[in-house]
Protein backbone atom coordinates (compact mmCIF):
# COMPACT_ATOMS: atom_id res chain seq x y z
CA UNK A 1 0.00 0.00 0.00
CA UNK A 2 2.79 2.39 1.33
CA UNK A 3 4.44 1.83 -2.69
CA UNK A 4 1.33 2.70 -4.41
CA UNK A 5 1.06 6.25 -2.41
CA UNK A 6 4.72 6.44 -3.02
CA UNK A 7 4.37 5.74 -6.94
CA UNK A 8 1.05 7.81 -7.15
CA UNK A 9 2.90 11.17 -5.02
CA UNK A 10 5.91 10.62 -7.71
CA UNK A 11 3.70 10.36 -11.06
CA UNK A 12 1.63 13.51 -9.48
CA UNK A 13 5.39 15.44 -8.71
CA UNK A 14 6.37 14.17 -12.23
CA UNK A 15 3.69 15.28 -13.98
CA UNK A 16 3.52 19.09 -12.43
CA UNK A 17 7.25 19.12 -13.11
CA UNK A 18 6.91 18.12 -16.69
CA UNK A 19 3.72 20.51 -17.58
CA UNK A 20 6.23 23.55 -16.66
CA UNK A 21 8.58 22.60 -19.17
CA UNK A 22 5.44 21.72 -21.90
CA UNK A 23 4.86 25.70 -21.49
CA UNK A 24 8.31 27.38 -20.65
CA UNK A 25 10.70 27.30 -23.75
CA UNK A 26 13.84 29.32 -23.74
CA UNK A 27 17.08 30.17 -26.19
CA UNK A 28 20.21 31.20 -26.08
CA UNK A 29 22.42 33.59 -28.59
CA UNK A 30 26.53 34.22 -27.32
CA UNK A 31 25.59 35.17 -23.71
CA UNK A 32 21.86 36.30 -24.17
CA UNK A 33 18.99 34.12 -22.63
CA UNK A 34 15.58 34.09 -24.25
CA UNK A 35 13.04 33.04 -21.87
CA UNK A 36 9.67 32.09 -22.55
CA UNK A 37 8.88 34.39 -25.70
CA UNK A 38 4.83 34.55 -26.14
CA UNK A 39 1.77 36.43 -27.31
CA UNK A 40 -1.62 36.33 -26.48
CA UNK A 41 -4.47 35.01 -28.84
CA UNK A 42 -5.93 37.24 -31.01
CA UNK A 43 -9.99 37.34 -31.62
CA UNK A 44 -10.75 37.52 -35.49
CA UNK A 45 -10.19 41.05 -37.02
CA UNK A 46 -7.49 41.78 -34.63
CA UNK A 47 -5.01 43.96 -36.39
CA UNK A 48 -2.11 44.22 -33.23
CA UNK A 49 -0.74 42.00 -30.69
CA UNK A 50 2.22 42.26 -28.26
CA UNK A 51 5.16 39.92 -27.88
CA UNK A 52 6.74 39.04 -24.60
CA UNK A 53 9.47 37.67 -23.11
CA UNK A 54 12.58 37.92 -20.73
CA UNK A 55 15.90 38.52 -21.88
CA UNK A 56 18.90 38.31 -20.06
CA UNK A 57 22.50 39.19 -20.68
CA UNK A 58 24.62 36.83 -18.78
CA UNK A 59 28.04 38.60 -20.42
CA UNK A 60 30.24 41.70 -19.87
CA UNK A 61 29.44 43.53 -22.43
CA UNK A 62 25.99 45.61 -22.83
CA UNK A 63 24.11 44.49 -25.59
CA UNK A 64 20.50 46.09 -27.53
CA UNK A 65 17.49 44.60 -29.33
CA UNK A 66 17.80 46.38 -32.51
CA UNK A 67 14.62 44.58 -34.45
CA UNK A 68 12.34 41.51 -34.72
CA UNK A 69 10.31 39.90 -37.65
CA UNK A 70 7.42 38.15 -36.79
CA UNK A 71 5.99 36.29 -39.84
CA UNK A 72 2.65 36.63 -40.63
CA UNK A 73 3.09 39.88 -39.59
CA UNK A 74 3.17 43.62 -41.38
CA UNK A 75 5.47 45.26 -39.29
CA UNK A 76 6.94 44.14 -35.41
CA UNK A 77 8.51 46.73 -33.44
CA UNK A 78 10.15 47.36 -29.71
CA UNK A 79 7.65 49.48 -27.82
CA UNK A 80 7.79 51.02 -24.54
CA UNK A 81 4.79 51.43 -22.79
CA UNK A 82 4.93 54.09 -19.70
CA UNK A 83 2.86 56.31 -17.68
CA UNK A 84 3.98 60.21 -18.60
CA UNK A 85 1.95 63.11 -16.23
CA UNK A 86 -0.63 60.18 -15.06
CA UNK A 87 -1.09 59.23 -18.61
CA UNK A 88 -0.33 55.71 -20.19
CA UNK A 89 1.87 55.99 -23.40
CA UNK A 90 3.15 53.94 -25.90
CA UNK A 91 6.21 54.88 -27.93
CA UNK A 92 8.28 52.89 -30.46
CA UNK A 93 12.37 52.76 -29.38
CA UNK A 94 13.71 53.39 -32.42
CA UNK A 95 17.21 52.69 -31.33
CA UNK A 96 16.06 49.34 -29.59
CA UNK A 97 16.10 48.00 -26.17
CA UNK A 98 19.55 47.75 -24.16
CA UNK A 99 19.92 44.94 -21.97
CA UNK A 100 23.06 45.69 -19.95
CA UNK A 101 25.85 43.69 -18.93
CA UNK A 102 24.49 41.05 -16.02
CA UNK A 103 20.86 41.90 -16.08
CA UNK A 104 17.44 40.89 -17.44
CA UNK A 105 14.84 42.75 -19.23
CA UNK A 106 11.60 41.65 -19.17
CA UNK A 107 9.08 42.32 -21.74
CA UNK A 108 5.83 42.49 -20.45
CA UNK A 109 2.04 43.69 -20.43
CA UNK A 110 2.13 47.33 -19.84
CA UNK A 111 6.00 47.59 -19.99
CA UNK A 112 8.64 47.01 -22.74
CA UNK A 113 7.34 44.96 -25.16
CA UNK A 114 7.09 43.42 -28.89
CA UNK A 115 4.47 45.17 -30.63
CA UNK A 116 3.09 43.49 -33.68
CA UNK A 117 1.10 45.41 -36.43
CA UNK A 118 -1.02 44.43 -39.45
CA UNK A 119 -2.22 40.51 -38.34
CA UNK A 120 -2.66 38.42 -41.95
CA UNK A 121 -4.51 35.96 -39.41
CA UNK A 122 -5.86 35.42 -35.67
CA UNK A 123 -3.39 33.98 -33.29
CA UNK A 124 -4.62 31.18 -31.72
CA UNK A 125 -4.24 29.64 -28.24
CA UNK A 126 -1.56 26.33 -28.38
CA UNK A 127 -0.02 27.27 -31.50
CA UNK A 128 3.17 29.30 -32.34
CA UNK A 129 4.00 32.19 -34.13
CA UNK A 130 7.78 32.21 -35.68
CA UNK A 131 10.14 35.15 -35.24
CA UNK A 132 13.64 36.55 -34.88
CA UNK A 133 15.44 38.69 -32.79
CA UNK A 134 18.17 40.99 -34.14
CA UNK A 135 20.62 42.12 -31.43
CA UNK A 136 23.39 45.03 -32.52
CA UNK A 137 26.05 42.48 -30.95
CA UNK A 138 25.01 39.06 -30.02
CA UNK A 139 23.66 38.98 -33.81
CA UNK A 140 19.87 37.14 -34.85
CA UNK A 141 18.06 34.03 -33.36
CA UNK A 142 15.06 32.55 -34.57
CA UNK A 143 11.94 31.72 -31.77
CA UNK A 144 8.65 30.88 -31.65
CA UNK A 145 6.05 33.26 -29.54
CA UNK A 146 4.15 30.89 -28.17
CA UNK A 147 0.25 31.50 -28.04
CA UNK A 148 -1.33 31.46 -25.06
CA UNK A 149 -5.07 32.31 -24.30
CA UNK A 150 -6.56 35.82 -24.25
CA UNK A 151 -6.28 38.03 -20.90
CA UNK A 152 -3.20 35.34 -19.99
CA UNK A 153 -0.33 35.53 -17.74
CA UNK A 154 2.40 33.01 -18.58
CA UNK A 155 3.38 30.84 -15.92
CA UNK A 156 6.91 31.32 -14.93
CA UNK A 157 6.67 34.82 -16.04
CA UNK A 158 9.00 36.72 -13.49
CA UNK A 159 8.81 40.53 -12.66
CA UNK A 160 12.20 41.55 -12.47
CA UNK A 161 12.34 43.88 -15.20
CA UNK A 162 15.72 46.47 -15.42
CA UNK A 163 15.08 50.22 -16.70
CA UNK A 164 17.69 50.87 -19.25
CA UNK A 165 19.30 54.06 -19.65
CA UNK A 166 19.09 55.42 -23.00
Amino acid sequence: MQSLINMRSFVFLLSLFSSSFAFAHGYKLGDLNIHHPWTRATPVGAEVAGGYMEITNSGSVDDRLISVDVSGVHMAEVHEMATVDGIMKMRPLPSGLEIKAGETIALKPGSFHIMMMGLSKPLIDGETVSGILHFEKAGSINIEFKIEAMGSEPAGQHNHATVPSN
